[in-house]
């Protein structure tokens, strides 16, 4: 069963391997698939901005992939076209992690698809962001009650969700942030100490207003950000790694620990641990921990936040496709608030 679909769409293809996103995309138009017996087509309304979606147009995550290839972790739509033998219906709201999620249809297995309640904006962040803090403290950070946890990119898409589920586990969350605005928006989500290091340094700050160290640390800056974190690490100690953002758009993708020689006498003397977390290691548990960070958005208990673009100096991402580059590029200036979503028209873009 199919509702009225085009004949052909849109979706952004890596064409040359390369960090800076602009240039490693192109637009390529394809025919309309027709789903497989399990698959679904899904027409996007609201797709996800990453971090990594630069380290995959560079081609790191996966070294064997040769451009062509789509790019895109998390996307949320109608389904417009369903298999036989799929659970979905024609019209039923969806929410997907699966490559190739920057196109204007996606054609994907329905195993991969989520079933969601409505088409909200809101339902983005709690994918990809929402579903590492949530899975990451769980399964690699041993986050118990009690704890003090340091957050960085604290107001971030990800970051905005592990300062309020680690809040929620009766933990005392510090949390860093680059503008005063941010701060604001930590507080507003409970964080006990925001710190806003641009004005503050926060190996001081922590030297001296946690004297007995951090037991866990959600990372995701990398560089001398992680060297202070290990260093303020406490006696048992777990720092959790799930980026380092400000290698990304480097030549190397990374960029080197200048403690890295000492990081083990740093850990042995504290018997603390650096554990790395990738969500897509994880999918086992996506549909039970995204229905958990659903239903705790319903009851009011979780800040969702989405940030459009509108202070982008680029206009408010609504234009699909064409809007993702400079979303991107938004992101890493390190003025976005939330989750940076971008949304498609209900019409067709057309490049």
């Amino acid at each position: 069963m199919a509702a009225q679909i085009p004949k052909a769409f849109q979706r952004l293809m890596v064409s040359s391997l390369t960090p800076k996103f602009r240039n490693a995309i192109s637009v390529e138009t394809v025919s309309m698939v027709t789903p497989g017996p399990k698959e679904v087509v899904v027409k996007n309304r609201f797709v996800g901005i990453n971090a990594s979606d630069v380290n995959f147009s560079a081609g790191r995550y996966d070294p064997t992939k040769v451009p062509p290839f789509q790019i895109g972790f998390e996307g949320l739509g109608v389904v417009t076209a369903a298999g036989a033998e799929s659970r979905f219906k024609v019209g039923q709201p969806i929410a997907y992690l699966h490559d190739g999620a920057f196109s204007e249809y996606k054609v994907l297995p329905s195993r991969f698809a989520i079933p969601i309640p409505s088409l909200k904006a809101e339902y983005i962040p709690l994918m990809v962001s929402g579903l590492t803090a949530a899975i990451s403290f769980d399964e690699v950070g041993d986050l118990k009650k009690g704890e003090t946890v340091l957050i960085t990119a604290a107001a971030g898409g990800t970051g905005q969700f592990a300062v309020q589920l680690a809040k929620k586990a009766g933990c005392h969350v510090i949390g860093t942030c680059s503008t005063e605005a941010k701060m604001e928006f930590l507080k507003s989500i409970g964080c006990d100490r925001p710190i806003n290091y641009k004005k503050e340094d926060l190996n001081e700050v922590l030297k001296t207003e946690y004297p007995k160290g951090v037991d866990v640390v959600y990372e995701s800056v990398g560089a001398q950000m992680f060297d202070t974190c290990v260093n303020r690490l406490a006696v048992k100690g777990r720092l959790i790694v799930i980026g380092f953002i400000t290698g990304y758009k480097s030549d190397t993708g990374y960029t080197p620990i200048r403690g890295g020689a000492t990081l083990p006498p740093k850990l042995l003397a504290k018997s603390a641990s650096v554990r790395g977390f990738f969500l897509f290691h994880y999918s086992n548990l996506w549909v039970e921990y995204l229905q958990r960070l659903v239903s705790l958005y319903h009851a009011g208990d979780l800040v969702s936040e989405v940030d459009r673009g509108e202070g982008s100096g680029t206009g408010v991402f609504n234009k699909g496709l064409q809007s993702i580059p400079d979303a991107v590029e938004y992101l890493y200036t390190g003025q976005s608030k939330g989750k940076i979503i971008v949304e498609f028209p209900e019409r067709n873009s057309k490049l």
